[in-house]
């Protein structure tokens, strides 16, 4: 039986966010739940697409640009 290529995740949990962003989790989860940060829940779970918070950091900058 061949084997199955390997899955690479797309998604990150709220730890791993913070983490990616460099923010601890309490801002994630407040973030989350103002609903200022783009994420999905799945089954319980809040998830977030690595795409998509690479998007929200360029609007946050483009953002502080402007001010």
């Amino acid at each position: 039986m061949p084997e199955l290529p390997k899955v690479e995740r797309k998604t990150l949990t709220m730890k791993e966010t913070a983490e990616y962003l460099g923010i601890s989790y309490w801002l994630v989860n407040q973030l989350v739940r103002r609903k200022q940060i783009p994420c999905a829940r799945v089954g319980g779970r809040v998830l977030f697409r690595v795409q998509a918070l690479d998007e929200y950091l360029n609007n946050k900058e483009q953002e502080s640009l402007k001010k």
